[in-house]
């Protein structure tokens, strides 16, 4: 097996041994570009490391993004932090508390991967278990291309994970959050060894 498979099957396998909390995707095109937003909301992730705006693929991921703007309009990222950074790969938050405790959500959503748009850096994609349609609050934004873990089929796990947005502003800040120190905390491995927190989400327009 080549280095690269290998570096491959284990970021695969660091997504799936956090799967209580994890995972995300969606269908890359075969330019592999992500498509015009078109008419959708910008929303802003602030941070104690500053502030991320993204830009929701509405049309692309309809159901995904009604449910991430549930999420944002009801408070509920408000205390969450970033609890699982791999810096060549993506940085994962918006369910566990500082206390490293998974908040309460609503029910999982249908997953949308085959949307045509592609884990590429700097794209924003919801975090799963290994069951393809268990999204709920989590996401993940891709810190380098990840299109390994786009959608090949719509089955089992082949079924990708749902890319439905992009960071439009801040992209130093997801630089910084990147690079922070981590270890193992209460048993969980990458988390930052000083809290990521989300203060606030919320809809910029």
């Amino acid at each position: 097996m080549t280095s690269r498979k290998l570096a491959i099957l284990g970021a695969t396998l660091a997504l799936l041994l956090g799967a209580s909390d994890t995972q995300a995707g969606g269908k890359g095109s075969k330019s592999g570009k992500v498509g015009k937003a078109g008419k959708g909301s910008v929303v802003a992730i602030v941070t104690n490391h500053g502030t991320i705006q993204i830009q929701l693929f509405r049309a692309k991921a309809p159901k995904t993004t009604a449910n991430f703007l549930r999420y944002v309009k009801s408070g509920f990222y408000k205390g969450t932090i970033f609890h699982r950074v791999i810096s060549n790969f993506m940085i994962q938050g918006g369910g566990m508390t500082k206390n490293m405790v998974r908040k309460t959500t609503r029910a999982a959503i249908a997953n949308e991967a085959g949307n045509g748009l592609s884990n590429k850096r700097y794209t924003v994609a919801m975090a799963r278990t290994g069951d393809p349609h268990s999204a709920t609050a989590q996401f993940f934004i891709n810190t380098k291309d990840n299109t390994f873990l786009d959608q090949k089929a719509p089955r089992g796990k082949l079924w990708g994970y749902c890319v439905f947005a992009k960071v439009i502003s801040g992209k130093a800040v997801v630089e910084k959050i990147r690079n922070v120190s981590t270890g193992r905390v209460r048993g969980r491995p990458n988390v930052p060894l000083r809290a990521v927190v989300i203060q606030r989400v919320y809809v910029v327009k």
